[in-house]
């Protein structure tokens, strides 16, 4: 009953409108009271027929705002009524969420019927717990992922960024942490992905087992830009109200370069300079804003974010990486080349880092994973001579253990989409390989 009353609080008592004087590319002018306009303000398009086009205020032009719409401009035309809304942007998610699949606009797109309302509203743009209220990272998380507990252990409350090309796993990698990490809920948020993969990825890859205790955020790559900077929003006003409620959340968002790609064409519609590869000025001032919202919260629960980046080329060092990378606590790099050689996940141990290591890792393995990186440090500085056959037995020692230990460390590495594997197996399977060989030297 409260959330109907809030609800029924919302309703606009008198409909304030203006009209649509223009359409330049994917912007429309509205004219009208300027005074009811507020940047980030809902306008209602009505075309004359069935259909309304939502939209959003994105700034002004003169004595006209400039909206954007979250639908086609089919059926626009000048005169059109532009209902200015009188709800906030705010959605009122529930536990009931939980094993549902919706939009962007938190609409359910599943057929499972309707969603039901929360009684608290969440903003789809709210600001990140106060820094000096905020409670430290927690206890070691389990992802169920080999490389990534023992190598790279993430803490609750942590941000990680997996940073790759396409077609390397990352798609994979997500789905196996939805399934095995040791997390109350996951949220994922799957911004601008190919409309043929969002079914494989719910049915094959993340599983009955898997979205039972999800959220699915989808806007795919064919939707407005506004649609999909408006689904990563959504991904973690979900993810904050799990939090609220005391859970630990996994929050996952597949890709943050598609939510950056989205807000370069919204910037760049308005009029912003482009900087480099185009991204205008506010994709840098986003960024920050949106994956400051994962981590620890002020209470008991906590948000673990999980963020792809999408590298343009396989160059780690392009605008929107570099940017990622310098917010986030950590970043998993995935190698084109390792994928080729057939080992997945196609991690890179030694270009990947955790910023809570090694505090994160149980310090009676410690010796253990810093050994194991500096033999794999060994075989990479070498393995141009080793492949070529340039390096002869026994010239080293060092390089004659790196030699043994490298198939052994690779079978590690690699792990089927179906196994799982816990943090404490993890790093008793490292020792007995590292431990083992040592003994036999």
């Amino acid at each position: 009953m409260k959330a109907l009353a809030e609800q029924i609080s919302d309703l606009d008592g008198v409909n304030i409108y203006g009209r649509v004087v223009g359409v330049r590319g994917l912007m429309v002018e509205v004219a009208g009271p300027i005074h009811a306009m507020s940047v980030g303000a809902r306008i209602v398009i009505e075309t004359g027929t069935s259909r309304s086009i939502p939209a959003e205020v994105i700034g002004f032009s003169g004595n006209n705002a400039v909206v954007m719409p979250f639908a086609g401009l089919e059926g626009v035309r000048r005169g059109c009524r532009a209902v200015i809304a009188n709800a906030a942007s705010q959605v009122r998610p529930s536990i009931a969420w939980l094993g549902r699949v919706v939009n962007a606009m938190g609409e359910p797109i599943d057929g499972k019927g309707p969603l039901p309302q929360g009684a608290a509203p969440m903003p789809y743009r709210a600001s990140p717990p106060p820094a000096h209220s905020r409670k430290r990272v927690g206890a070691p998380l389990d992802l169920g992922v080999r490389a990534m507990n023992t190598f790279l252990t993430c803490c609750r409350g942590q941000r990680m960024g997996i940073f790759a090309g396409s077609g390397v796993g990352k798609s994979v990698l997500l789905s196996m942490l939805a399934r095995n990490v040791d997390a109350d809920v996951s949220v994922i948020g799957l911004i601008g992905e190919r409309g043929r993969e969002v079914q494989e990825f719910l049915q094959e890859d993340l599983g009955e087992e898997g979205l039972a205790r999800a959220v699915v955020v989808v806007a795919t790559s064919d939707e407005p830009a506004l649609m999909r900077r408006q689904a990563a929003y959504l991904t973690l006003s979900i993810s904050e109200f799990f939090r609220d409620e005391g859970k630990d959340v996994m929050c996952m968002m597949d890709s943050v370069t598609r939510f950056a790609m989205a807000q370069r064409e919204i910037g760049l519609s308005v009029g912003e300079p482009p900087t480099a590869k185009g991204y205008t000025p506010t994709v840098f001032t986003e960024l920050p804003k949106l994956l400051e919202r994962a981590g620890p919260g002020t209470d008991e629960g906590s948000i673990t974010g999980i963020f792809t980046v999408l590298v343009d080329g396989d160059d780690h060092n392009e605008p929107v990486a570099d940017a990622v990378r310098g917010i986030l606590d950590g970043h998993i790099v995935m190698q084109r080349g390792i994928a080729e050689r057939g080992r997945y996940p196609a991690i890179n141990i030694l270009k990947s880092v955790s910023r809570t290591m090694p505090r994160s890792c149980d310090p009676a393995y410690l010796p253990t994973i810093t050994r194991a990186r500096q033999i794999m440090a060994t075989y990479s500085d070498m393995e141009e001579l080793i492949r070529l056959g340039a390096y002869r037995a026994g010239s080293s020692p060092e390089v004659d253990e790196a030699i043994r230990l490298h198939e052994p460390l690779e079978a590690f590495l690699r792990q089927q989409k179906d196994e799982v594997c816990g943090l404490a197996q993890g790093y008793q399977q490292l020792q007995q390989i590292v431990g083992g060989l040592e003994t036999e030297r």
